[in-house]
């Protein structure tokens, strides 16, 4: 299997860098090139693939082989494209067909190895406001005005609420073009009460939130992805509109697919052969949105997931990076002591940097310690009993924007792992690529935490922390220690919890 770059230090885009988005969809796998000039994106390159994913998922968390080996053939396509682009400067994200599969590391672990990349799964909010920040890009900026994306997928369909830049509300229910044409019209029969009885079903899901988003209000609709650019060109061939999708258009449109008693027989002018077979289930989804939400026109984006993840890839890394926000706004709801926080991360980055080398520890590693020492104790809202516990449970389990779902799940193992016992299981959800680093990131981590328990202000003197392979020594000032003998019980108590980790630890003084 082809090994993965390893990921050097995030640095600034400039001007002249190349930059690639990957999205790879529960119906396309889709991948943007794009050039910084001049401090804007100028796309490059294109590709697009039919991999149709959503096709292969069993019903029971698994994947059939001829799906597999599709779309594991259209990665090593896309990764000879991106072969020459600093792996900084590139990011794939999966969506809703691979977050269902029983065991996502059946497919990550070969998709990585045809693409050559890392893979992240995101969470269905994390897509959505990756799809508004693309859609918003692609519009006029209005910062006086809030707009409503609807992105139908293949596997799902995302609906947002944004001013700006900003998404305001999201929402991702489980209501594709594939997923409903399977689950309404599984014999590719069409019948007109089939029709409503799946529209009722699923506008009765969007309403879940209808009337928060109409409370909120909006100044323009817009549509993104292939399923309502598809209609938009249909809407347009039949001459009911010029390539909106209007609420008088809509019930035309589905009259006119419903004159086919079967899918394979819709014939619908602008319609590609390509999107024949799942163009039910897309048009069925979005009249349920134009009905719960009350629209009465939808304009078409060009703009979608991946051109939002190409700008998100700008600010990672960087003060902008939506990561720092998110932890930031974490700390203030669940009222972390801030300036313990500090404490802990100036300890543990200042023992990452004395090992990194030996461990080849990366940017990446010092990011994911930094955040996981500011939020180490958010578990202390809930209770001090086990508040170890419910802080990983938080961090594994929330929908914080700009994170992968294996990152959150290294945020959650590091601070699980930052004291009392080391559970065997822990690290089983994260990825073998990341399992070493988060491994050696929790042990810094705890012995974060315990220099800094007395959470007193005075620099550590003598504080030195040497790696031989997965033997660590610590070193501290004498004198030091000796005024602090609960700490150097603490330390000592180290000596036996290391080992849960894989890491034994050694103590001196000097």
């Amino acid at each position: 299997m082809r090994s993965l770059p390893r990921r050097r230090p995030a640095a600034p885009v400039r001007d002249g860098d190349m930059l690639a988005a990957l999205d790879l969809g529960s119906n396309s796998f889709h991948m943007v090139v794009a050039q910084r000039v001049l401090g804007q994106l100028r796309v490059v390159d294109r590709l697009r693939e039919t991999v149709r994913m959503a096709e292969g998922l069993d019903g029971v968390g698994g994947m059939s082989p001829d799906v597999l080996q599709r779309a594991l053939d259209c990665l090593s396509r896309f990764g000879q494209r991106i072969a020459d682009i600093p792996p900084q400067h590139i990011r794939a994200v999966a969506t809703n067909t691979v977050r269902q599969l029983r065991a996502p590391e059946s497919f990550l672990l070969p998709a990585e190895s045809a693409l050559g990349h890392a893979i992240e799964v995101i969470s269905g909010r994390e897509e959505a406001r990756l799809v508004y920040l693309g859609v918003a890009h692609a519009q006029p900026p209005r910062e006086d005005q809030q707009r409503l994306v609807i992105d139908i997928g293949g596997g799902s369909t995302e609906c947002i609420i944004g001013r700006g830049f900003v998404p305001l509300e999201r929402e991702s229910l489980q209501a594709g073009c594939i997923a409903s044409t399977r689950r309404f019209f599984p014999n590719g029969r069409l019948s007109k009460k089939k029709w409503k009885d799946a529209l009722t079903e699923i506008t009765a899901e969007f309403q879940q939130f209808a009337a928060v988003y109409r409370s909120l209000g909006w100044d323009e609709a817009i549509g993104s992805s292939g399923t309502n650019k598809a209609i938009g060109e249909i809407c347009t061939a039949m001459k009911l509109t010029k390539g909106a999708i209007t609420a008088e258009a809509l019930p035309q449109l589905r009259e006119r697919l419903l004159q086919a008693e079967r899918i394979e027989d819709i014939d619908l002018p602008g319609l590609s052969a390509d999107r024949r077979p799942i163009i039910a289930g897309g048009v069925l989804v979005l009249e349920a949105v134009f009905t719960a939400l009350g629209l009465q026109r939808l304009q078409v984006s060009k703009a979608a997931l991946r051109e939002g993840v190409l700008y998100d890839l700008l600010g990672r890394g960087g003060a902008d990076d939506p990561r720092e926000v998110s932890v930031h706004a974490l700390m203030q709801r669940y009222g972390i002591d801030a300036a313990q926080a500090a404490r802990v991360e100036a300890t543990a980055l200042q023992l990452f940097d004395q090992v990194a080398k030996e461990w080849k520890l990366g940017a990446d590693d010092r990011l994911m310690l930094s955040r996981a020492a500011r939020l180490h104790e958010i578990g202390l809202a809930i209770a001090h009993s086990s508040y170890h516990v419910h802080g990983a449970y938080i961090l594994e389990n929330s929908d914080i924007a700009g994170f992968s779902q294996q990152e959150q799940r290294v945020l959650a193992a590091l601070v699980r792992c930052h004291r009392r016992n080391v559970p065997k299981t822990v690290f089983e959800p994260i990825p073998d690529r990341l399992l070493a680093g988060a491994r050696q990131c929790a042990a810094l981590l705890r012995l974060a935490v315990v220099l800094n328990r007395s959470q007193q202000t005075q620099d550590i003197p003598g504080l030195r922390l040497r790696a031989e392979g997965e033997r660590l020594t610590l070193a501290l000032d004498k004198r030091w220690l000796q005024a602090r003998p609960l700490l150097r019980a603490d330390l000592e108590g180290e000596l036996t919890g290391m080992p849960g980790l894989g890491i034994t630890l050694k103590l001196t003084v000097n």
